[in-house]
Formats: C-alpha cells, structure tokens, sequence
C-alpha cells in the first residue's frame, strides 16, 4: 500500500480529513467556491471548512443545505480601518473602481488566517488540515501553509486559457513595449495575438507602479510556493491554459470542473432576485423552442447609458424575444433601482410588454433555469466562466461582450478555438451603433448557417462536460479521475507531515 492511500485511510479513520476552503469575498469567487465545497462534501464526505468574513458568513448560512455539515468559520476584518464605510466586507457593495484597494485590504488578513489554521492545528491535537484551498488573489495563504506544513492549492473560478492570459500579461505587461496595438505574449505563444481593445482598462492602464500592478506583483509571483492549481473546468475544451500554467508554475493544474451551484443553492445564496422563477417559467413556456435571446451581464457589470439604449434599439429592430437583466448604467449605484424611463428609449418598456416579446428583469434573475429552458436559443453575456460554464453545460451558444478582468479572453477561447459563441461589443465604453448589434443578434437568432454551426459545437462541448463529470458505476470522467488525482496529492503530503510528527506512521 502507497503512502497517500495509508494516510487516507488513517485519516478517514480519525475523521481528520479537514478541507479549509477561503474564497475572495465577492459574489463570483463565493459561488463556485461554495458550489466545489457541496460537492466535496457530497462526493467524499470530507469535512469542509469554509472560511470568510463575519458579514459573509452570516449570508453563507442561509446558501448551506440543512443537510450540509459544512463549518463556516469567521476571520475578522474591519472595513473601516482600510477606508471603506462600515460593513463594506463583499465587492458586490462597491464600485469597479474600488475593487482593487479591497484587494489591498484583503493582504491584512494574513495574520488572522495564519492563527486560524494554527487553532484548527490544536483542535485535532497537532494534526494539520488535509489541504488549503484559497482564492487566486489570496497567493499569500500558501505562505502560511508552506510554513505550517499543509497542501495547498489554489481554486481559480475562471477557465485555464483566460486565466492563463491574465496571467502572463500581468507578469510582464507586453502591451507596454508593444510596436502596434497587437502584441504577442512571450511566454504564452500558443495564444493568439491580442489586440488593445481586449484588455480590461485596468490592465490598459497599467504602467508597473499603479496599484494593481503592486497588488498582481505581489499576488502572482506568491502561486509557485502553491502545491497546484485547481480549475472549474474541463480539459476537454481547455487544454491550452492548462498547459501553460504546468509549463509556467511546475505544479499541477487539475480540471476538476464544471462544478456548478445548482439552482436550488442559488436561489438560497441571497440574491435578491427580480422575477420569481414561477412567472418566468410561465413566460418562457409560451414561447417557441430556440426563439428567446437571454441578456445578462454578472453582479459586478454594467453598460454605459448609450450602450443600453442601443442595445434596446438593436432588440427591438431584430424582433427577438429576450429576457434582459438590467441594471443601472455606467455612473449610478449599480444596486439601486433601475429607471427604465430615463435609461431605455421612450416608450420601450411599454412597447415590449405589450407585445409580450421582452421581460425585463430588474436586478438578478435564475440564471441557471432560464439557460436550462427549451425556449433559451442563445445568451447574451459579459463571459465571467461562472456563466460561460452554466451555458455550455445547457448547450447554448453565447454572444460576447466581455466587461473586465479575464473575461476579454474568455471571450477570444469562445469565439477563436471552440466555436460557440460571437463577439458583440468589448468593454463598458466602447461606441456600439445598434445597427451592428442587431445584425449579431440576426446572425444568431435566425436560421443562419452560423446559428446551426454554433448550436452544434455547444451541444458538443455539453456532451464534453457531462461525460467529463461522470461518475457511475464502471465509469468515471476525466474530471471525476482529476479530482482524485489532486485528493491523492493532498493525503500523500498529509502522511508525510503524519510520519515526521509521529514514528509509527
């Protein structure tokens, strides 16, 4: 018997298999965090310790089944000593711009989480947690489990390729020294060439001495004293990142995913929702299979003013049914309440209703039902991985308007390699005419060749992910064998830690 399979039965038997999950606090690092966790929990009956804010955790309790004997476990942090009003512990309470000093501020919790995982040391008399799993903007935690020696890993919502991008353009910001305003990156070739327009404005912006070029330079270098990466998605469809990232780290990087929060999990997850999944499934259910265009753009997301008019323009002219999120534009708390008589073209709301062919959702809406719909024909999306993954696994085809962050290269992956989806627009700033848009929305919508292309390669890459996280009797998926790969990694290193503290292990 091996190592790890002697340390997983001892652990097993002691019941010390503690997992110490620790998300950045915002709503798309939460999710697939607590979405990974459930299914930890449910696929080995590991213990599951989910660490956060107290703000946080209060929410997270009411997203725990009753049946979960997941530990939510508060670090403490106070908002106002970093600047921000009191309470300020989610990103989703903030505006884009601000998200980077809660990221500084976040560094504060170092010390706090280092005695955390010190007290759990003692509560098991000595014996450390199985692994640490931790957020990509929290690279310190592995200097903390490094020093204490515990496994660790880091959990990246965002798919291998944009992540791999991200990555490498911060580590280097090719951009800068660029000759024309296409730029390969040096230590990723495999990707094509970039353009400009695909970075973020924080990125664009970036000159090594801002601040999320300080935060990043700190951030990134920290993964090498990581033990792997894991990754919500599949390698069927993801190859490249993945590659990059075993190439560029010298760890693992393991495709575990997708994992998705099931709809239930969401809608007990806090968001406030718009529309009650009653009256949208009544909604949809009166419209013909293929024939609705889904229109969201994340929690943190939103257009500028005279993108949203144009967009309503483009809908009304190309006569689709739609279901559109919409939020304050560009300028206005994101979270207060949506004026659709001075944001939308007079009279649209009304026009709409009234030929019962666009709901507008004011908001969040169930995303997950609504992709799982026959009436869903296409998603309209900013391309966070979080809605690119509960898309694809529905076989839906996307249309892109990447916001921020990774998204731009989710975006390139979609359109360039797999197929699936067609680029609208890039960024919240960028001039859009609604003519253009309408004729993206007619290429997609109608039965254009492009149309069958797209339905057919997503309902490929949704073959790919079922068969992916398969696990029956005599059958187990790729991202099934990954996930024990990554568990046998972690209990291998948990004996050794056994066997140095106690001789006969």
């Amino acid at each position: 018997m091996i190592l790890s399979q002697q340390a997983e039965t001892r652990a097993m038997a002691e019941g010390r298999e503690n997992i110490v999950m620790f998300p950045f606090m915002a709503q798309g690092h939460t999710i697939p965090f607590l979405a990974l966790a459930l299914h930890i929990e449910k696929k080995k009956g590991y213990s599951i310790t989910f660490v956060s804010t107290p703000l946080n955790i209060k929410k997270l309790r009411s997203a725990i089944p009753p049946t979960s004997s997941i530990r939510l476990l508060e670090i403490p942090f106070c908002s106002s000593d970093h600047g921000f009003p009191p309470n300020t512990e989610n990103t989703d309470v903030l505006p884009y711009y601000r998200i980077i000093d809660f990221l500084h501020a976040s560094l504060s919790l170092k010390p706090a989480f280092r005695e955390l995982i010190l007290n759990l040391i003692n509560e098991q008399h000595g014996c450390p947690p199985l692994c640490i799993i931790a957020d990509i903007f929290f690279g310190w935690t592995a200097d903390v489990a490094k020093e204490l020696g515990v496994f660790h890993a880091i959990f990246s919502g965002a798919g291998g390729f944009g992540l791999a991008c991200y990555y490498s353009i911060w580590g280097s910001l090719p951009h800068r020294n660029a000759d024309s305003d296409e730029f390969l990156l040096h230590d990723f070739p495999e990707a094509s060439r970039i353009h400009v327009t695909q970075l973020p404005k924080n990125m664009l912006d970036a000159d090594g001495t801002d601040s999320w070029s300080v935060f990043q330079g700190k951030n990134l270098p920290r993964w090498f004293n990581s033990d792997g990466v894991l990754f919500n998605t599949a390698g069927e469809f993801d190859k490249i990142g993945l590659e990059y990232f075993r190439r560029k780290l010298g760890r693992p990087a393991w495709p575990v995913g997708p994992i998705l929060l099931s709809m239930e999990g969401r809608a007990r997850s806090g968001r406030e929702s718009g529309i009650t999944s009653e009256l949208c499934n009544k909604w949809l259910d009166a419209k013909p299979a293929n024939s609705v265009l889904y229109i969201a753009f994340g929690s943190q997301n939103t257009i500028s003013g005279s993108q949203m008019k144009q967009l309503a323009m483009a809908l009304e002219d190309s006569g689709t049914n739609f279901i559109w999120v919409v939020r304050p534009p560009l300028g206005f708390d994101i979270n207060s309440e949506f004026k659709a008589g001075e944001w939308l073209p007079e009279g649209f709301e009304q026009r709409i209703q009234d030929q019962k062919r666009g709901l507008l959702v004011h908001k969040w809406a169930p995303q997950l039902e609504i992709l799982s719909h026959k009436s869903v024909s296409a998603f309209l999306t900013h391309c966070g991985w979080n809605s690119v993954l509960e898309a694809l696994s529905h076989g839906v085809p996307l249309m892109g308007w990447p916001m921020a962050a990774e998204q731009f290269f989710n975006s390139m992956l979609l359109e360039k390699e797999i197929g699936v989806s067609v680029e609208v627009a890039r960024g919240p700033t960028c001039e859009v005419k609604h003519e253009d848009i309408t004729k993206k929305i007619e290429l997609v919508m109608n039965e254009t060749e492009k149309r069958k292309e797209m339905r057919r390669k997503a309902c490929e890459v949704r073959d790919m992910i079922k068969d992916a996280i398969r696990d029956d009797e005599g059958f187990k998926g790729s991202s099934v064998k990954v996930m024990d790969e990554f568990f046998h990694a972690a209990f291998s290193q948990w004996g050794r830690t056994k066997l140095g503290q106690n001789h006969e292990y």
